[in-house]
């Protein structure tokens, strides 16, 4: 007759461990993943915001001289993107020269600021 002992096998508590294992390490990929997602989602986000801001900017250097300058269409591609241009005199120095800062908005959130000067 066998006994207990005698019997090949995996008990319980030790599969009940493996799982557990399997469990933490599986939190730890998906929390990297995670964060992986957001970093990717973020730096597009930066890098698309860059991009219309130096279009921005160039579009404001080929308007003439003014203290105010319109802004150019943000193409159908980048939706919800926002520009924002300021014009500012800069004190004591020559009127020949403007300080030109473009702010990006993405979902009326500040993604990126831009500064540029202008000549006349």
């Amino acid at each position: 007759m066998s006994t207990m002992r005698e019997q090949k096998g995996v008990s319980l508590i030790e599969v009940a461990i493996s799982l557990a294992v399997l469990g933490v390490l599986a939190v730890g990929i998906l929390g990297a993943l995670g964060t992986a997602a957001t970093t990717v989602f973020l730096t597009d986000e930066r890098q698309t915001a860059k991009n219309i801001a130096e279009s921005q900017m160039e579009h404001v250097k080929l308007q003439p001289f003014s203290t105010s300058y319109e802004i150019a269409e943000i193409p159908a591609e980048y939706p919800n993107y926002n520009a924002k241009i300021f014009v500012d005199a800069i004190p004591g120095r020559d009127i020949n020269i403007q300080k030109i800062t473009v702010v990006i908005e993405h979902w009326d959130r500040e993604v990126l600021t831009l500064e540029g000067y202008k000549y006349r």
